[in-house]
Order: structure tokens, then C-alpha cells, then sequence
């Protein structure tokens, strides 16, 4: 079932795709996205000149394919989305592994203007195109001892240099409570900008959670289950005083290096000032997933 939530951003508030895929402004603080009223409604958005083809896509992070900036433009390439599939298993009625045609035949795709804030901070906004995730553990049947969800990425060792090399433990691993997959925010997008999803940003399908820091919107996903334990995260597993397993977007728990009380937009310019975090990354409708919780212990 589509259409559970409405947008309160319209397509004049998106960073450019040409900003989105460009990573080299975001590391040298180029500056806020010259947006109005983004905790609420649309707003105006600046001017902004787009990088060249070539800059747009030689900037990007996907360790999969190397820690540096430009290896994802080189390397990405090599990924190999044909005939991929999806294993759904766990703690659910109808477990197999499926052609990701199979997984989204008869779902609606939906645009969503999301904003993405990155534990970096910076933070930008997408318009990506997608289906809710609830549609696919619905069709799973999830089981009533199911209370978390855990997601796996790709591993082709012979196409991603990045995992030849060791430079995390792969795969990339990431996780939901059940209730947080459930939500209606969560989606599997397939595309953005009205185009299938380019290999250095998740193709063909990946997770956004747009009230979470970016790390947990694993890409290039392979498998969902359900599970009764909370699952082992990457980035939590590799450094837990400075990742958590929430990882909900909050501006009073720092990170050990830095503040996450204001961030940079991307594209406003290289004076443009910080803007000042929202809780939840201004998708206050998720507040009650976490009542009773205290937020700063359980990051």
C-alpha cells in the first residue's frame, strides 16, 4: 500500500544532481544549501552553477571500491547489478531469494523528497524514487518473534578493489528495530532524479531512513532478515563510542571529534552559514518511536 506519507518538500528544494553526486564541496566545507523554510514547508532555492560531468562523478564514498574519493568514479563501474536478487529469510513465512524484478513487481513507486544528514555534517536534499519497505516484510509475512530487521550489501571481490583489500569488514552490515523498518518514512529506493540508481550511490536498491545519519541507508542491498536479536552493525561494530545503533539524528550528542548541533548545506556557497540541526533531522513524526528511551545513552 503506497501513499502513507505526503511530502512537505517539493522538487524546487532538491540539490541539484549534479551537487548530490559531487562529494569534493561537501569535504572542503563548500557551504549551506541555499534553501528557506526547510524544517517545514518548500522553500527557494539559490542558484547554483553545477560542476562539470566529470567532477559530479569522480567525488564520491563507497569503500567498497577504495577509501579515496575518486575510486568509487573509477571503480564502481565494475559492480555487477545483473540479474540481481534479494534474499528475504529469517523470521518470516515466506522466506526465498528473489529476482529483484520478482521483489518489486506490483508495488508503487513512489518519489520522496527527502533531507539527508550526514554524521559528517553536512547534509543536502534528495528526491529519490522508491517503494516502503513495509511493503516488502508485509508480503514476507514477518513472524511475531521478528523484533529487528538486518540488512546485508554486496560482495564481489573481484568487481570492489575495496574488499579485496580488507579496508572494513565486509560485508556491510546495518539494522532496524522492526518498528523503524515498519515506519512509513523507510524506504528501498531504486532511483533518483528520475533515473536508476548510479553504481557509487547503491545500485540498484538501497535503504534511506531520512531520520538517521546517513551511514545507516546501506547500499547495494542482497539481504533482509528478520531477527530476534539486534544485529551487528558495521560502522557501530568498528567504533561504538562514536557510531550507535540508532544513530538517530540528534543535535545534542556529539560526536567524540565534532558537534552535531549545526551542519553544512550543500551548494549555498563557501560563506554561506551553518544551519542549526533538527532533531530527528526535522521528521518529528518519528518522536514516539522513542518514547521512554534516553537518547544520549542509546545514540
Amino acid at each position: 500500500m503506497a501513499h502513507r506519507w505526503m511530502n512537505d518538500l517539493t522538487r524546487a528544494d532538491a540539490t541539484p544532481r549534479g551537487m548530490f553526486l559531487n562529494r569534493r564541496q561537501i569535504m572542503a566545507g563548500a557551504g549551506a544549501l541555499g534553501l528557506s523554510g526547510l524544517a517545514g514547508g518548500a522553500g527557494a532555492q539559490a542558484a547554483l552553477e553545477p560542476n562539470s560531468f566529470e567532477e559530479i562523478t569522480s567525488y564520491n564514498n563507497y569503500y567498497e571500491f577504495g577509501t579515496g574519493k575518486t575510486d568509487p568514479a573509477k571503480n564502481a563501474a565494475a559492480l555487477d547489478t545483473s540479474d540481481w536478487t534479494v534474499t528475504v529469510d529469517g523470521l518470516v513465512d515466506n522466506p526465498g531469494t528473489f529476482p529483484l524484478s520478482e521483489l518489486l513487481a506490483g508495488l508503487t513507486v513512489e518519489e520522496r523528497i527527502y533531507r539527508l544528514r550526514c554524521v559528517e555534517a553536512w547534509s543536502m536534499v534528495v528526491p529519490w524514487q522508491g517503494i516502503e519497505l513495509k511493503d516488502i516484510l508485509d508480503r514476507a509475512g514477518v513472524q511475531s518473534s521478528a523484533r529487528y530487521v538486518a540488512f546485508e550489501t554486496a560482495v564481489q571481490p573481484d568487481n570492489m578493489p575495496g574488499v579485496r583489500r580488507g579496508v572494513l569488514d565486509f560485508p556491510y552490515v546495518e539494522g532496524l528495530r522492526l518498528d523503524e523498518a515498519m515506519h512509513p518514512l523507510t524506504i528501498l529506493a531504486t532511483g533518483l532524479y528520475d533515473k536508476p540508481m548510479p553504481n557509487q550511490n547503491g545500485a540498484p536498491i538501497r535503504l534511506v531512513v531520512p531520520w538517521k545519519y546517513g551511514f545507516k541507508s546501506i547500499k547495494s542491498i542482497t539481504r533482509i532478515s528478520l531477527v530476534e536479536d539486534e544485529p551487528p552493525t558495521t560502522w557501530n561494530r568498528l567504533a561504538p563510542s562514536e557510531y550507535g545503533f540508532y544513530a538517530n539524528v540528534n543535535p545534542t550528542v556529539d560526536h567524540p571529534r565534532w558537534s552535531q548541533s549545526s551542519e553544512r548545506r550543500i551548494g549555498g556557497g563557501l560563506f554561506s552559514a551553518r544551519q542549526d540541526t533538527l532533531m530527528y533531522n526535522g521528521y518529528d513524526e518519528v518522536a514516539a518511536l522513542y518514547n521512554g528511551m534516553d537518547l544520549k545513552a542509546q545514540f
